[in-house]
């Protein structure tokens, strides 16, 4: 279960193709619509976990991209819209983020987070902007923030989107997780560690792929460089993270 939440995590993290936003008769683009707008599917969730297990994922789990009214879906990212703002909306959001494990072969058990905060997305004549600043308001007390542009390119009735972006977490954040403090290096045999902050860009690219005129085939892939202050971590394996997605989803006009 907790493999299978970080895959779903991570998985958006980065962060799936543009989402769609909702329109209507008039020529407002921002006018929230009380119906379903997006795609909601299923897929296969690739993941590289890093860990003491060190071992890849391959998932199926559900896929969600869409907005109800107020309410958005973004694969691992969920919340409320509230005042306009820009091209988009102040959202109260929250994350799935189940990066934590339990106690195994000396070490602690750590309590998977819960992140809430504010973020936006931002749909604008040059790309689109993802920024979202969260609170672990469970064990870790730390801080995340991410800040993401996506372009489009269509080719024919493929949609192709180019991702470049860039993750903060705190040291209080990242010490929980990859941090050994000395008991746990004496009962495991793992070198003491302390992590500090660290700031990890990323690169992604999504595909939406038409098979019908309401069925279609969404494609992503994504690798995050990880700070050396997570990386250095003998409970880092990989320097770099791989996400991959292929989910066929409806998609609800």
């Amino acid at each position: 279960m907790k493999n299978t939440f970080a895959a779903l995590a991570l998985a958006c993290c980065t962060l799936p193709a543009l989402a769609q936003q909702a329109t209507s008769d008039n020529t407002d683009p921002l006018q929230l619509q009380d119906r379903i707008v997006g795609d909601i599917g299923g897929g296969v969730f690739h993941l590289d976990r890093n860990g003491l297990s060190r071992h890849s994922h391959n998932l199926a789990l559900p896929y969600a991209y869409f907005d109800y009214g107020r309410f958005f879906a973004r694969v691992d990212t969920f919340g409320i819209k509230t005042a306009r703002m820009g091209y988009g909306y102040l959202e109260l959001a929250g994350r799935l983020n189940f990066e934590g494990f339990d106690a195994d072969r000396g070490l602690h058990r750590r309590s998977d987070p819960i992140p809430l905060g504010l973020g936006t997305y931002q749909e604008t004549p040059i790309g689109a902007f993802f920024l979202n600043a969260f609170y672990d308001f469970n064990t870790s007390h730390g801080t995340l923030a991410e800040a993401i542009y996506a372009a489009q390119v269509d080719i024919g009735r493929v949609s192709i989107y180019p991702q470049i972006g860039v993750e903060y977490r705190s040291g209080s954040y990242n010490n929980y997780y990859f941090g050994i403090d000395a008991g746990e290096a004496s009962a495991s045999g793992l070198r003491q560690y302390t992590a500090g902050a660290s700031t990890s860009p990323l690169l992604g690219l999504s595909a939406d792929v038409p098979l019908t005129d309401d069925w279609k085939l969404n494609l992503t892939w994504r690798r995050k460089w990880l700070d050396t202050s997570v990386s250095n971590s003998p409970l880092v394996h990989h320097r770099a993270e791989d996400m991959a997605i292929v989910a066929l989803s409806y998609h609800f006009k």
